[in-house]
């Protein structure tokens, strides 16, 4: 099969073909990629088996990443939980991607990397990488219906009690909520022993993916306690980042904005909240998406070749010491995220 490489960020056929496939996600859109770009500098690419000039039946997009620290490389995608190869087949699907398993041999890509959900790869020379899991919440039913579907004591009370609460909402995209979230995203990291990614990034998603994407913070007092972004896309809301202050945990800020969110995603006919991957040694947020009754699904990087899947961010220790993390004051911290994840990727 001979494939086509094109800019999907000037060409109207990915569009397009985006708004009439069922898979596609926001992780697809111009939008995101030209975030990654903006951000990091990468460079986005879809190869496609079909000629310049006709439709698209078939595409898989990436970024290029070149990194002398981890390498040259294929990802599809960079900073995205799942991003589907798209074809309106599975034997199309596996063409495809056993063609682009030649091109990374052609042009001697160190490896390419898939992040699929529900599409087989098997055959095609991709092999098992870094294992997730993803959780989705099916919208179906009345506000009322799904409110009662929650974890009766962990969910449903503790969204009751932050009612209660004198707390203010505010939801948007300006400078004042963004800087406020990413005040309790470095307060959540730092409890982590990580980095930040940098405010730059979250900025250009803002920017990129306008009213696409949302801040929904609450405070206290004029003091943001929890924050949440989510991103709207087609028929699905999905939940990416989200940070919070933990001398107000017990306000329950954060149970009280995932509500929010699903109750605007439901009474909006949205079908699907993806409350996003969790890396399978956090048991304690694996259980938290589990009580809000979202369905687990296994999440399955591919590569190819095959080998030591590479470092991901729970992985760090193997690299840098998190006690040094630890130790940083705030503004090494977020210095330190500026350079490190632009390699990661």
């Amino acid at each position: 099969m001979m494939l086509y490489e094109l800019n999907p960020l000037e060409d109207p056929r990915w569009s397009e073909f985006l708004c009439k496939h069922a898979a596609a996600s926001v992780f697809h859109t111009i939008e995101w990629l030209r975030a990654l770009h903006s951000t990091y500098g990468y460079k986005p690419v879809v190869l496609t088996a079909c000629p310049p000039g006709t439709p698209l039946s078939n595409a898989v997009v990436f970024c290029e990443i070149h990194s002398w620290v981890t390498g040259g490389r294929l990802v599809s995608l960079p900073f995205s939980d799942h991003c589907e190869p798209l074809a309106d087949s599975s034997e199309e699907r596996e063409s495809l991607l056993r063609a682009v398993v030649d091109c990374a041999n052609l042009n001697r890509w160190k490896y390419v990397e898939l992040r699929p959900v529900d599409v087989g790869v098997d055959g095609t020379g991709f092999e098992p990488a870094d294992q997730y899991c993803l959780h989705r919440l099916e919208l179906s039913g009345s506000s009322e219906e799904i409110f009662r579907r929650f974890h009766k004591d962990c969910v449903q009370r503790r969204i009751r009690h932050a009612e209660r609460q004198p707390l203010k909402y505010e939801e948007g995209r300006s400078e004042s909520l963004l800087r406020g979230f990413y005040q309790l995203l470095l307060l959540t990291r730092r409890r982590h022993q990580l980095p930040p990614q940098p405010l730059e990034w979250f900025r250009n998603l803002a920017d990129c993916l306008g009213d696409m994407l949302k801040i929904r913070t609450l405070s206290i007092d004029g003091k943001p306690i929890a924050s949440i972004v989510t991103i709207r896309y087609k028929d699905s809301m999905t939940y990416k980042y989200g940070g919070s202050d933990p001398v107000f945990n017990k306000l329950a800020g954060t149970a009280l904005l995932f509500w929010r969110a699903v109750e605007e995603a439901a009474r909006d006919g949205l079908r699907t909240f993806d409350m996003g991957r969790s890396d399978l040694d956090n048991r304690s947020l694996i259980l938290f998406k589990d009580r809000w009754g979202a369905a687990r699904i296994p999440l399955t990087y591919r590569r190819y070749p095959g080998g030591p899947a590479r470092a991901r961010t729970s992985d760090w220790k193997s690299l840098v010491a998190k006690q040094v993390f630890q130790r940083l004051p705030d503004s090494w911290l977020v210095a330190s995220g500026k350079l490190l994840y632009r390699h990661m990727g």
